[in-house]
């Protein structure tokens, strides 16, 4: 190669274009450096308000520089190995704001717990930096380099409780099932990049020059579009979605989802529910309509199998838990099965896709309300133990903790798809689109999978709100977790924040509507 190539090679490493995630890495530093060396007596409680106004600022200086100051348009940086446009500016925008509650969750998590402050919102900030690349990357070695950057954060965020057996328990199931998802994705890899580099010995076509980057997506729309019928290829395909569908807890591959939700700490179950299944949804969809859109007709009857059984599986799965974290990993799995309906709509759109987009962009974002409200209120009961969070437990919350009934009543019936929340209108996109694209007895599926899951919300909903078991003589005294919730301090207003914009959103989506 000559000097020449070099320097165009450098000139275009656009480093300013990933200001947010650099800043985000910089700043889990800062947190991590004073947390290390800071001799206050409350530098812990210091080092967690650091994560939460560094978040704060950088979410709202990420929203100001592409809704105000420069607007968004396509383009990439690094020999296109990144794809940077409105898309995954929203995804970003989207990322930090689930960064900044979950360190707001972590806050008081770690208050009441003897836990390293300052490593709990490094990792927290590295595997938001690592997500948010994630969703720019135009290239399967970068693609993978960023997934694993924010598997290893992962993994030791879900035993961060090390007093906790069931904590310690859950990452190592999500270590070895994150390894297994992990090596699945990379031979799939491998298979694609094996026949693109040498066509001819694998008995494929390509009419593009032979030393291209086998691993670029570019490059792989190009083979799959001129071998949509070839084993190898479609192998490969199959192998990446098998690995994604990990990620985002899609059936078959959910069996991680109840046991790593029930064990892990509150803040990383719900940086798990949101974070890592929307990272997982986007990339798929960035997929089935670039690299992996030659292959369409052969992916559809796939993702909409794995669909209809995700739906089913996990509803059904939810009626007979008693645990609810086990009972929200569970109906997560159902969502999952919902957005795959997403997925495969904008398969269906030629020239259109970017409304099924929009509407998959509105249903993460209804979803991140709800979740983080039902996590959040979750995470003030004072229960023995973090993962054993029961129905029992929140008998009669109406009249125990009214505010916090309200909040936790607002996101059930978000996540359940009861109007007049946000919920209700992601859901009823969805229909709506599936409808557009004829996938009917996807519909069917939805519409069965949201009946079923009345039971089990409302059931948590009847605790909440009506009145207690009768209790007898001979009972045993029961711990009320409720009795002493102590300081609430800044999440209060953020919850009542996440209700407030899931009703508003509920009634009137404003501006936002406009891409339907």
């Amino acid at each position: 190669m000559s000097m020449e190539t070099y320097l165009n090679f450098s000139q275009d490493n656009l480093w300013g274009e990933l200001w947010p995630e650099l800043s985000l890495c910089l700043g889990a530093l800062l947190v991590l450096g004073f947390d290390l060396f800071s001799k206050s007596s409350n530098a812990k409680k210091r080092a967690g308000s650091l994560a939460i106004f560094f978040q704060f600022i950088l979410l709202a200086a990420n929203l100001f520089d592409y809704l105000l100051l420069r607007h968004t348009f396509d383009r990439e940086s690094f020999s296109g190995m990144l794809k940077h446009g409105i898309h995954q500016d929203v995804m970003r925008s989207f990322f930090l704001l689930s960064s900044l509650l979950v360190s707001l969750l972590g806050h008081r998590y770690l208050e009441t717990r003897k836990l390293r402050v300052g490593e709990f919102h490094h990792l927290t900030m590295i595997a938001t930096a690592g997500l948010m690349l994630l969703c720019q990357t135009q290239h399967f070695l970068v693609f993978f380099v960023a997934l694993e950057t924010v598997a290893l954060c992962f993994y030791p965020l879900v035993a961060f409780d090390r007093e906790s057996p069931k904590s310690l328990e859950a990452g190592i199931k999500y270590l070895i099932f994150g390894a297994l998802s992990s090596a699945l994705l990379l031979f799939g890899i491998v298979l694609l990049y094996g026949v693109g580099s040498n066509p001819e010995a694998w008995g494929a076509t390509l009419s593009m020059v032979p030393s291209s980057d086998a691993f670029s997506f570019s490059f792989l729309y190009q083979l799959l579009s001129e071998n949509p019928n070839h084993l190898l290829l479609r192998a490969g395909v199959v192998l990446i979605i098998s690995g994604i569908a990990f990620k985002v807890g899609a059936a078959p591959f959910q069996i991680w989802v109840p046991d790593v939700y029930h064990g892990a700490p509150m803040p990383i179950t719900a940086f798990l529910a949101v974070s890592s299944k929307s990272a997982g949804f986007f990339v798929l969809i960035n997929l089935v309509n670039g690299p992996f859109a030659g292959m369409s007709e052969f992916l559809l009857p796939l993702l909409g199998f794995v669909a209809t059984f995700t739906i089913f599986f996990g509803n059904l799965a939810a009626c007979s838990q008693r645990n609810l974290k086990r009972m929200l990993g569970l109906s997560g799995v159902a969502h999952a099965g919902y957005l795959l309906v997403a997925v495969m709509a904008s398969m269906l759109l030629p020239g259109e896709s970017d409304r099924a987009v929009w509407i998959l962009f509105f249903y993460l974002f209804t979803y991140l309300l709800a979740s983080f409200a039902v996590f959040g209120v979750m995470g003030l009961a004072r229960v023995t133990d973090d993962s054993e969070h029961e129905f029992s437990d929140y008998e009669n919350l109406a009249q125990k903790k009214p505010w916090a009934a309200f909040v936790l009543v607002v996101g059930i019936g978000s996540l359940a798809g009861i109007p007049p929340f946000a919920g209700f209108i992601g859901k009823l996109l969805l229909f709506s689109v599936a409808f557009e694209t004829k996938l009917f007895l996807s519909i069917v599926a939805m519409v069965i999978g949201v009946v079923i899951s009345i039971y089990y919300y409302f059931g948590w909903i009847r605790e909440i709100c009506f009145h207690p078991r009768p209790v007898f003589e001979d009972d045993e005294a029961k711990h009320d977790p409720w009795k002493d919730v102590g300081s609430v301090g800044m999440l209060k207003p953020a919850l009542f924040s996440l209700v407030l914009a899931s009703i508003v959103l509920g009634l009137w989506q404003g501006p936002i509507g406009d891409a339907f």
